[in-house]
């Protein structure tokens, strides 16, 4: 009789020891109760191959290294799903809030009005909003604006009759000795062209805005001197080289110098002479997006970036790193040392997240790059198509996006996202050994490519 007793809770041991250690994790969410204003509610783990596992009684794909993920619509109030396997049970509750559409704010009109710009490389935009592909040009400090209008927390920009733009109010300020000031005049233009180089001069006794536009053949850069004229507009079209690179600069108050660089291109095949910044997204306190295995963006993008820079060294670049351990780097940061390079080319690593939409685990997967300046387009082309021969992942698409780190335009600069962190099939090939090798391969490819032609 003991020794069934002994055989017996030895069965129950074994039994619950198998149970806990089988029972499926959640790396999301994080708290079994909470309030969101997101559209979904987005499930990401691992399972055991023993478990079959259900959210809201709909069965879930479960990748072979256990991996998996799925989003729930949420609708207002309150939601409860319950995520079971035959082997757990939790349940997670939800509290939606309203989400009632905030008016658009009134556009109020008022008489024209001096106002200077408060920081350097602030952005005038094309309409009134903080974000998106709205940007138009970086103004300096101190620059005089014309203002006639306001929407929501923007000044509406009069720049001629033809032509408006918009600017945060808490990036202006009233001007100082209003009496002294004396409406900005034209002093001269001039442009030289050199053997790699076109330089344009616009000089004004004061500070302007301008705008610069890619569209076309053309880059067409513009000073406008609204207070003069409704129509003065002072203008230079230069044809867009091959490959190229532009900066505004002033030379002095008033004086603007903006220069179009044709990139020298390499020779034999190699990297000699050129300059990339690689920066491996994250890092530190700021792990990045979290796989449905618990895996960090943070350490992929550093292995990656590790491998690149061996790689293009290999291939006679100059590589200068914003990480090269587990360091927290900001973004401002990441642009200051990318600055300070004088780079020709300007890459930062990372992996993707799955955004708030209902997930299709065969549709938001595999790699994309992006770009913001229209003369990187082709850059990102030209890597993601090396990157998809040596990763073999979905092709996720190149696209335009304004992320910080690569509206500089005095060089080239893109962002790599070599799979999706939170796709349970990206999982198993993120998770390969010779990923980040791969990667790295590819990426460096696709820069040769670009930069020798064959």
């Amino acid at each position: 009789m003991k020794n069934m007793r002994k055989i017996i809770i030895l069965l129950l041991v074994i039994f619950l020891g198998i149970n806990t250690v089988q029972a499926y994790s959640l790396v999301l969410p994080k708290e079994k109760k909470s309030v969101t204003n997101r559209e979904y509610a987005f499930f990401v783990g691992k399972a055991q191959n023993t478990e079959v596992i259900t959210i809201n009684d709909k069965r879930i794909y479960i990748a072979p290294n256990g991996a998996f993920a799925h989003t729930v619509k949420l609708k207002e109030g309150n939601n409860r799903v319950v995520v079971r396997s035959n082997l757990s049970t939790q349940i997670y509750n939800f509290r939606k809030k309203s989400s009632a559409e905030k008016a658009k704010p009134p556009l109020k009109e008022f008489e024209p009005k001096r106002v200077v710009v408060a920081n350097d490389r602030t952005a005038l935009r094309e309409t009134p909003e903080h974000s998106g592909l709205n940007r138009i040009s970086h103004l300096f400090k101190d620059t005089n604006l014309l203002v006639n209008g306001s929407q929501g927390d923007f000044y509406r920009v009069f720049l001629s009759k033809n032509r408006t733009a918009w600017i945060a109010i808490k990036d202006t300020t009233e001007p100082k000795n209003a009496e002294e000031y004396s409406t900005p005049t034209f002093i001269t233009m001039n442009s030289e062209t050199f053997k790699n180089a076109s330089v344009h001069t616009i000089e004004f006794t004061d500070k302007l805005p301008y705008t610069i536009d890619e569209s076309g053949n053309d880059i067409v850069f513009r000073v406008y001197n609204p207070e003069y004229s409704d129509n003065s507009v002072y203008t230079v079209n230069i044809k867009k080289p091959d490959k190229y690179v532009y900066k505004t600069t002033l030379a002095d108050r008033g004086t603007y110098v903006f220069k179009v660089n044709e990139l020298p291109l390499p020779t034999d095949k190699t990297l000699d002479g050129v300059t990339v910044v690689v920066d491996p997204g994250h890092g530190g306190s700021e792990s990045g997006a979290i796989g449905c295995l618990g895996d960090k963006e943070k350490d992929i993008t550093l292995k990656i970036g590790l491998e690149l820079q061996d790689r293009l060294r290999l291939m006679g670049a100059n590589v200068i790193m914003t990480r090269e351990c587990d360091g927290f780097v900001s973004l401002d940061d990441r642009v200051k040392i990318s600055n300070a390079s004088c780079p020709q080319i300007f890459v930062s690593i990372h992996l993707n997240s799955i955004p708030d939409i209902n997930m299709n685990i065969r549709k938001n997967r595999g790699t994309s790059v992006y770009y913001y300046n229209d003369n990187s387009r082709e850059l990102a082309q030209s890597v993601q198509k090396a990157l998809l021969k040596e990763l073999s992942t979905h092709n996720d698409g190149v696209r335009q996006k304004s992320f910080k780190v690569l509206r500089r335009s005095e060089y080239l600069s893109i962002l790599v996202e070599a799979a999706y962190m939170t796709n349970p099939m990206d999982s198993v090939l993120y998770r390969e050994e010779d990923f980040a090798y791969n990667a790295a391969r590819g990426i460096a490819e696709g820069i040769l490519r670009y930069l020798v032609c064959d």
